[in-house]
């Protein structure tokens, strides 16, 4: 049971740090096309209490590992404003694609240490430090595949509606919490199978 519980405190924490290094990139991307929101907020930082969000950061993520075997969770939302962007076409689709590309870049990472990293200095740190890294590529390739869900307020909704504008009808769902639970759910149902699968891709082997 101990060692149970100490895992998923563990996958909590990785959950944390993603997601806050996650929205450290949108603030980071905002400030370096023009927008210097973010900054001025005091959220160009990766200090986790400085990002936390009462539900996505800390209520949902708790309860889904300790009661539901499931994961997923969101820091708060760095501000920014799409009007202060350099390009005003694209601008708002970069600064939302790079949190989920910040996520991919921690999953590829980490993902070619424990694929190419094995049958070198790798094995002298023991099993522990594989499994760690492990968990950090899956949770991070998760991450990125769930904020590209094209549904509000997730990332992959404000790309969706610089390709398509005739979209923006959907953002009602970003003002309630609906957006967020249709994503969950289209999380929980395809998503394992989806991440499973790029995780192969860049490790090599199957994640379970």
């Amino acid at each position: 049971m101990e060692a149970t519980i100490a895992f998923k405190l563990f996958l909590y924490l990785v959950v944390v740090f993603s997601a806050v290094f996650h929205e450290y990139f949108h603030g980071w991307t905002a400030n370096q096309l023009g927008d210097p929101t973010a900054k001025y907020a005091g959220r160009l930082t990766l200090n986790p209490l400085k990002h936390i969000d009462p539900i996505g950061t800390v209520i949902l993520p708790l309860f889904l590992l300790l009661f539901m075997g499931g994961f997923i969770g969101w820091a708060k939302p760095v501000p920014y404003n799409p009007y202060n962007l350099r390009n005003q076409k694209w601008g708002s689709s970069k600064v939302a694609l790079s949190g989920p590309a910040s996520n991919l870049a921690i999953a590829l990472f980490f993902g070619l240490i424990l694929r190419f990293g094995t049958g070198l200095w790798f094995l002298s740190f023991g099993d522990l430090l594989y499994f760690t890294l492990t968990w950090v590529v899956y949770v991070n390739i998760f991450l990125c595949l769930f904020n590209l869900i094209p549904i509000p307020p997730l990332d992959g909704s404000k790309i969706l509606m610089d390709i398509f504008p005739q979209s923006r009808g959907l953002q009602f769902l970003g003002v309630s919490f609906l957006g967020v639970f249709l994503a969950l759910i289209l999380a929980l149902m395809f998503l394992p199978f989806v991440s499973n699968l790029v995780y192969f891709l860049i490790v090599g082997v199957p994640f379970y």
